[in-house]
Formats: structure tokens, sequence, C-alpha cells
């Protein structure tokens, strides 16, 4: 990783870092609503076919999330349905303590793939905080991509 990956990656974590302070209340569902698809067979994580359902989750997005939120403790995770819970964590320079779910529902490196709730201790977060955070894990999810060669 060069040393201008890492000051943009410092530099994004900080701002969504500094947006996570901010109190109110809205949905806790956040969508951004953008994105390209990308080719299933490089994105797929794990999937698993029940009957005539086959689940799948975007490896990227996977890790991008556990990446971006590592201040959270993990709860419990299930690749299989795309599910990472995590518990109350306060961010690095922040006082407030968050807690998430993320829900991957695609193999798609793709916003709409992607949901984010995230929950402080008063009740859930603005509208723009969750925005915020789904960037930074799209944002990431394109960074690992990227380096991947996938592209």
């Amino acid at each position: 990783m060069t040393a201008f990956s890492r000051t943009a990656i410092g530099l994004t974590a900080a701002i969504l870092f500094s947006t996570l302070t901010a109190c109110g209340s809205s949905s806790p569902f956040g969508s951004l609503g953008f994105g390209a698809k990308a080719a299933a067979d490089a994105t797929v994580q794990a999937s698993r076919t029940n009957g005539a359902e086959s689940v799948a989750v975007n490896r990227y997005l996977w890790a991008a999330s556990l990446d971006v939120l590592n201040f959270l403790p993990v709860e419990s995770v299930d690749p299989f349905t795309g599910v990472i819970v995590m518990g109350y964590g306060t961010p690095p320079g922040g006082n407030r303590a968050y807690r998430a779910t993320v829900y991957i529902t695609d193999p798609a490196l793709d916003a709409r793939s992607l949901n984010v709730a995230l929950q402080s201790r008063r009740g859930p977060v603005p509208a723009e905080t969750q925005r915020a955070i789904e960037d930074a894990i799209l944002s990431r999810a394109r960074q690992i991509r990227i380096a991947d060669r996938a592209l």
C-alpha cells in the first residue's frame, strides 16, 4: 500500500469519524443509489444453495465493512446471508458509542447491495452519518478491488 493510499484512507476515516459525532434521529437504513455491477465470479465471497435459493455476498463489501468499522467489536457474522452484527464501540476521537448492523444483499459491488443500520445509545443516527459510513465502505471496497487487480 502506498503512502498516498494510507493518507487517503486516514483522511476518509477522519472525516467519517468526525461525522459520527453528530446526533439526531432518522431512518436506520440509507441508500446511495449509485454504483456499477461487477463480475459475479470475481466478487462472490461465499455462496450456499438452500433448496432453490442461492445466497451470495460481495467479498469486497464484506472486507471493507470490517475494515471501516474496525473500532466496533464484532458480535456475529454470517457470510452466507451477508449479515455482520457489531456491538457498541467508540470511534477514535469520538465520545459517543455506536453499534452497527451491515447487510450485504447481492454479489455485485453496488450501493444497492449494501445496507447499514447505525445506532447510538440514544437511538438511530442521522441519515447523513449513515450515508457517510456507506460511502466509506463503498470507497474502501473499490480500493480493495483495484488493489486486487480485478478490474
